[in-house]
């Protein structure tokens, strides 16, 4: 069978031919375009000429991200006494800089941004901490994207996308929200879950629970350690001691740096001003990754026939963006580039990408009007290894029922 067939169609569809190569394991018949292959061979050569972190390009983006941040927290508080429409457009900017402060906090994630892991460590953590990500756990979970990318069996995005047989046993009801989950409209709840609710309450709810279990187990056993009764706690929102550090630290910095600002701004414009931007910024950064990994037929197999670079030339996207654009999110439009390796830095991506576009025909080009259809392909077809849409699985169903009907007439004897 084959690995995938050819489903994007038209100009950005290359010829799939059927590659017998030991580049492909067993042989057991993936078929794949033939730039695999020579993206394969190359790899390595790309990896080495790009992946050059440069700690003065790295501090500049930083320094200047954190500077302009602070100068429109500034800004808001000045342009209240002037205009409402003032105050949305800061907010609107402010949101544009938080989410460039959560791309580099995901590079840092990497260990790319800057030439040394102590570096990276270090503003990966004040950066998550302006993010309202705790940016060490985060990196564990993003790198176990990479690692699976276009594998639907182990990881299937932001919104757990689900298979076609998995939507078939909802209620309509669910169905219902599952579509508006995953909507545009969905995206600013989406965002403020996910960088302000979220990392709160699983700490806050993690540190409680095991709280609980260390006085319970110490009431039932006087005799033994804090150090035994701490260690035997199954901690369900990290997986490490050292993940619940950096959950605590983070929490902990960010709660002062909240108390800090409510008193220079005042409680209401600070809370409002961030939570809204915030919230936004996460929309924005939720939709970015969606459309880089759900697109028209998009590869998505099983581990049966997954390939890790397959993963980063079909099962990601380019998305050109204005450059103004790529700047706010440190050029991570060019995913299929991070996608082969996540240790090229985001201002070594276009480069790389201009010297071998040759390679990266087959890669899926969306562009921002694209970004909403693209946004529809929600469901993962599990027998055609790809992504499918609502639209697109409605019709398979009304076919089925067709063939049958045609099947069961075609079964009554004439008359």
């Amino acid at each position: 069978m084959s690995c995938r067939e050819n489903a994007h169609g038209g100009a950005q569809s290359g010829t799939i031919r059927r590659l017998n190569s030991p580049i492909w394991g067993d042989g057991a018949g993936c078929s794949e375009v033939s730039s695999i292959r020579r993206i394969k061979e190359v790899k390595r050569a790309i990896i080495r000429e790009h992946s050059k972190p440069n700690n003065f390009r790295a501090f500049t983006q930083v320094l200047t991200t954190f500077g302009c941040l602070a100068l429109l927290w500034w800004f808001a508080a000045l342009s209240v006494a002037v205009s409402p429409w003032l105050t949305a457009a800061v907010v609107f900017l402010i949101s544009l800089f938080t989410l460039r402060v959560f791309a580099l906090m995901h590079e840092c994630g990497h260990g790319s941004l800057f030439r040394t892991q102590s570096l990276n460590r270090a503003f990966g953590f004040a950066l998550g901490v302006v993010a309202g990500m705790p940016q060490y756990v985060w990196s564990q979970n993003h790198n176990f994207h990479h690692v699976h990318n276009g594998n639907w069996e182990k990881y299937r995005g932001p919104y757990t996308t689900l298979s076609t047989g998995e939507y078939a046993a909802l209620s309509s009801a669910q169905q219902y929200m599952y579509r508006w989950k995953c909507s545009i409209l969905g995206t600013p709840i989406a965002g403020f879950i996910y960088l302000i609710f979220n990392p709160r309450f699983t700490w806050l709810k993690g540190s409680i629970e095991f709280a609980c279990h260390v006085i319970r187990r110490k009431i039932a056993q006087p005799t033994g350690s804090m150090h035994s009764h701490a260690t035997s706690f199954k901690a369900r929102y990290w997986k490490s001691t050292k993940e619940y550090r950096h959950m605590a630290w983070n929490n902990l910095v960010l709660i002062t740096v909240w108390v800090l600002m409510c008193f220079a701004l005042g409680t209401s414009l600070f809370f409002k001003v961030y939570l809204i931007s915030l919230s936004l910024a996460g929309a924005a950064g939720i939709v970015l990754f969606t459309v880089q990994h759900n697109f028209k037929h998009s590869y998505a197999t099983d581990g049966q026939c997954w390939d890790c670079d397959i993963g980063a030339i079909e099962g990601t996207s380019f998305l050109v963006l204005p450059a103004w654009l790529n700047w706010f999110t440190a050029n991570i439009g060019y995913h299929h580039i991070h996608h082969l390796s996540a240790s090229i830095p985001n201002y070594c991506l276009i480069a790389c990408h201009n010297k071998y576009k040759h390679l990266f025909s087959d890669v899926s080009r969306l562009r921002l009007a694209h970004v909403y259809g693209s946004l529809k392909y929600i469901l993962w077809d599990t027998q055609a290894r790809q992504l499918i849409s609502v639209a697109e699985y409605r019709h398979q169903i009304s076919e089925v029922r067709e063939a049958r009907c045609d099947q069961a007439r075609s079964a009554i004897p004439k008359a």
